[in-house]
Order: C-alpha cells, then structure tokens, then sequence
C-alpha cells in the first residue's frame, strides 16, 4: 500500500513460497500469528513467528520466504519516532490474542512499547510436530525436544513460552491427549490407545483424560 493517505493501515496476510528482494516508501510492522516467515532485510537474516515481531523501515529492501504457510498481520506506516530503525521486538500478549482484527494505531502502540529482542535460534515447531507424530509413545522429555531442535534445554523452554504460551512438556501432553481422545471415539480400547500415545497404562492415560479434559473413557467410546 502506498497511498500515504491510508496510513497507518493493518492487513491480515497470507505468505506462501518465496517474494523477491522490493522495498517501500513506508515503513512496515510485521507481528506473526501463525507458521513461520523468515526474511532478509537489507543482508541480514531474520524472521517472524507468533512470538517474535519486526519492523522494517522505509527504504530497506527486504525479502522474504516461508516453507509452509505463514499468517503475518502487516501493518503499513509512515517512518515516524520509534518505527524509523530496523527492530525485533518480542509480540506483546495482547496482540497474540486479538491478532488479525487489531486496528493498525492499536498495533503500532503496543509495538513502540514492546520489548526489543536480540538475534535468536528459531523454534521450528513444524519438526517438533512431525517427530511427535511419528513417535508419539516415544519418552520425550525436554532434553530429547532440546537436541531434536538443536537448542539448550533452557532455551528451548523459554522460546516455547514465548511461541506457545506453554512449556515443551505441556505441549506434548496436549498432543497426546488429543490424540487419544480421537483413538477412543474411533473405537480403540483404552490399553491400546495408551500404549499408542506414550502413557504407561491405561489407568494413567484415564487419569490424565479425567484431569485434563474432565473426560471418561467410557464417554468418549460411546460418541464414536
């Protein structure tokens, strides 16, 4: 958009393959919402997912690519106070949650006052995706997530949160039971369905459906 009298103007986007090197007359806020978009602004590699935000100023040229499908809320503005430097800032809690119906001046508020982030290892939650559903029963701890993402234990943990808004653990254990919940409504016994998904007996997977999800194995079998 390049009608200045449009500014400051949010737009939900959807990122798919590969766009080459272009640059604007106005400056851009890019806040994630969904996937991954990794980026090239003026030779230097960075990227944008639901926990990491950028600002590209006017006049950078700018590239971008994504392997999958990456929503990205954009926001088109002029170069003022604050959105003039190219900046990583860390997506405040309030625009992870209303995402895509923000209002742009909403947008570049919360921007200007949020915390500036420095290069950092990328969280590929597409991996950790496909390895959990090939091995789902595997032990997975946060240690065997933090090698699979080529990550610290602790850095690992603490990107999660950002990404996620919970930790690895928290994130397998949401699988599983999601999961199982299908298993079970398609029939599966409860003995099997626990073997399947990583619990140690049908009690325990029980246990975990009735504490989490306040669900009975029972139940679920009788909606299939």
């Amino acid at each position: 958009m390049s009608d200045p009298s449009a500014w400051p103007h949010a737009s939900e986007r959807l990122y798919r393959g590969g766009y080459e090197p272009h640059a604007h007359v106005h400056a851009q806020v890019l806040v994630g919402l969904s996937g991954r978009l990794d980026m090239e602004v003026e030779g230097r590699a960075a990227f944008v997912d639901a926990a990491c935000g950028l600002l590209v100023p006017a006049g950078a040229r700018h590239a971008y690519e994504s392997r999958g499908a990456a929503r990205v809320l954009v926001v088109d503005c002029d170069a003022t106070e604050g959105l003039d430097r190219l900046r990583r800032f860390l997506v405040p809690p309030a625009l992870r949650t209303a995402g895509g119906a923000l209002r742009a001046a909403t947008v570049l508020e919360a921007v200007r006052g949020a915390r500036r982030v420095k290069e950092r290892a990328a969280l590929r939650l597409d991996l950790v995706d496909a390895a959990l559903a090939r091995e789902l029963h595997a032990p997975w701890s946060t240690r065997t997530l933090a090698a699979l993402c080529h990550l610290s234990p602790q850095r690992l943990r603490a990107r999660f949160i950002e990404l996620t808004g919970s930790t690895p653990m928290d994130y397998v254990r949401r699988r599983r039971l999601d999961v199982a919940t299908l298993r079970l409504k398609a029939g599966w016994t409860l003995e099997a369905t626990a073997l399947h998904v990583g619990y140690a007996s049908a009690s325990a997977l029980a246990y975990a459906l009735r504490r989490d999800r306040a669900l009975g194995a029972r139940a679920l079998r009788r909606t299939a």
